[in-house]
């Protein structure tokens, strides 16, 4: 009895540990379904009609991307169908929870916010890049690493200076 009690606990962990992770951005395959917030502390979620997500998991492309967003109003994202998600699981977290998110709580756009890194450690991302994850009805049509403003504009439809 104690033996088989160790082993239905060990199958649980296990099922927990794989639930935890999400599964791999592969092109042509539906876009892996998170649970995170948003800079409020609100649910977020990739809408059923987005087109782009764009993900950031470092500060340097995270900085270039949001210089880019505080040009914009509040409703710019929505209106091209895109989604910003930023990793901030690499942050220590007194730093997270004291200054970056208050701070990001004033930015004119909304964010999904990754807190463990678990959930998007098998998502592409290129050092000091934003990917660019293209959709069409929930399944990846594209991701493409930008390293330059540019890059990032196109994506957005935005003018490059």
């Amino acid at each position: 009895m104690h033996l088989r009690f160790r082993l239905t606990l060990a199958a649980g962990l296990m099922a927990c540990v794989t639930w935890a992770t999400a599964a791999p951005v592969v092109v042509g395959q539906p876009l892996p379904a998170l649970a995170v917030k948003d800079q409020h502390d609100q649910d977020w979620q990739v809408p059923a009609n987005a087109e782009l997500l764009i993900y950031s998991a470092s500060r340097e492309a995270s900085s270039r991307l949001q210089a880019i967003l505080k040009q914009q109003g509040p409703d710019f994202l929505a209106s091209r169908r895109a989604v910003y998600l930023a990793n901030m699981s690499r942050m220590p977290a007194f730093i997270t929870r004291t200054m970056a998110l208050p701070s990001l709580r004033d930015e004119p756009f909304l964010l999904g916010v990754v807190m463990d890194d678990k959930l998007t450690a098998d998502w592409p991302v290129k050092d000091d890049a934003v990917t660019l994850i293209t959709l069409k009805e929930g399944k990846v049509t594209g991701i493409v690493f930008a390293t330059d403003d540019a890059t990032v504009r196109r994506a957005l439809r935005l003018p490059v200076p």
